[in-house]
């Protein structure tokens, strides 16, 4: 195996863990909604505080990986993930349950920053779309792996502790493995570390850059928010925003939920996320496989296609018109958003800003991304619960936002094949 390669499956471990953590609470969201008597507001709080926590992680994400480097932050991101998995697994009332979800979601809106960049700038250009990508690999990995986890546990005393507290074992290799990684060299670079950067292209057996730039005079000093770079923010942005607007997180969030209301029994509602699961990294591996042939655009654009037709019959599902073929609809959407905006946004997020500024704007792309997805998984079970067509409303609107998208996608630049320092 390639030096890169190994590097990037290391570092994307932090990406299996964003995806465990951001799907084990379908598992556990209604046990634990009974468990501590939870209204539909606190219900919604508990889902969304490691939302609210990846908000928080985003926002420092790229100033620390700036200031610290990747590599330390990553430790760092490591170590909360197994904080929050023995600290929820043992927690014994409510407020230190959302104290330890919240860590876990720092940990998820750091990690969704620094991996996607630290694998960008460790990259050659030709792969850098699927090597990139494999940290959405290692998301849907860990999606699929919580689905399972929570369905072999449920119905154990206890159930929810085991599907939450199992995460302290991928952690913990985290902590273990991050020893054997470099420095970014394009970081090492920046803060005119040159004989360190050049030790770090070697381990990665890539020729050194000499014109790579190295504006900083010291971390973090240059603002992001200038006009020079305000086309990749708009881009980052709006990309982020409307990566939401498909609904995808309350899907993945609520999925044994969504189809109780559609009439599945409880056992056969668990079983339906692995189905998703699965779809979910199959069509990621897909994408992440032709992603630097066919490029972004093409990917997010025939994508958004499928996502619109499969939420308008989602939406109609929820209605009770061929609400038995719920499960058949769903997983058509996972899996035009896993070959397109799941494929692409982690991708387009680390490659998208200049060099002197990446780490600022990926921050930036990210903070937006988990903003809207806490406000989406906030709002979801109080409209579901407040009307019996609650989801049917819901799903149509998530299809409308898909139209848009797919208008504003139509500007985009594309970036495959270019190295990072010709992109824009």
């Amino acid at each position: 195996m390639k030096p890169v390669w190994k590097f990037t499956l290391i570092a994307s471990l932090g990406g299996f863990l964003f995806g465990f953590e951001t799907a084990v609470i379908s598992g556990a969201e209604q046990i634990i909604q009974k468990l501590w008597h939870l209204d539909a507001v606190k219900h919604g709080l508990t889902v969304s505080i490691s939302l609210i926590g990846t908000i928080l992680g985003a926002i420092v994400a790229g100033r620390l990986a700036d200031r610290y480097g990747r590599k330390p932050i990553l430790y760092f991101v490591a170590i909360l993930y197994l904080l929050s998995a023995l600290g929820c697994a043992l927690a014994s009332v409510w407020e230190l349950f959302l104290l330890f979800r919240l860590f876990g979601g720092i940990a998820v809106g750091i990690s969704s920053v620094v991996g996607p960049v630290y694998t960008s700038e460790i990259a050659p250009a030709k792969d850098r779309g699927k090597l990139t990508g494999t940290f959405q690999i290692m998301i849907v990995t860990g999606i699929f792996t919580a689905y399972l986890t929570n369905f072999l546990f449920m119905g154990e005393t206890g159930s929810w502790r085991y599907m939450l507290g199992i995460m302290a074992l991928p952690a913990a290799l985290f902590i273990l493995l991050l020893k054997y990684i470099p420095e970014s060299p394009r970081w090492l670079l920046q803060h005119r570390q040159i004989e360190k950067a050049k030790i770090s292209f070697r381990r990665l057996n890539q020729p050194f850059i000499q014109d790579a730039p190295m504006q900083l005079n010291s971390a973090g000093k240059i603002n992001l928010f200038q006009k020079a770079y305000a086309k990749p923010i708009i881009l980052a942005v709006l990309l982020a925003f409307f990566n939401q607007m498909t609904g995808i997180n309350a899907i993945l969030y609520y999925a044994p939920r969504i189809f109780e209301m559609a009439g599945f029994s409880a056992k056969l509602a668990y079983l339906q996320p692995i189905f998703i699961g699965g779809i979910n990294l199959l069509f990621t591996l897909i994408g992440m496989s032709i992603i630097d042939r066919f490029g972004r655009k093409k990917l997010l654009l025939s994508g958004a296609v499928g996502m619109f037709l499969f939420l308008l019959l989602a939406a109609f599902g929820l209605k009770g018109i061929h609400s038995d073929l719920l499960l058949y609809y769903i997983l058509g959407f996972i899996a035009s958003f896993a070959l397109s905006q799941g494929a692409v946004i982690w991708v387009f997020l680390a490659e998208i800003f200049p060099n002197e500024v990446r780490a600022q704007g990926s921050s930036l792309g990210s903070t937006t991304h988990w903003l809207f997805a806490a406000i989406i998984s906030w709002i979801f079970p109080i409209i579901v619960e407040g009307s019996t067509l609650g989801g049917y409303y819901v799903f149509l609107f998530y299809a409308v936002m898909v139209i848009i998208s797919f208008v504003f996608v139509l500007f985009m630049p594309e970036t495959k094949g270019k190295s990072l320092e010709e992109i824009l």
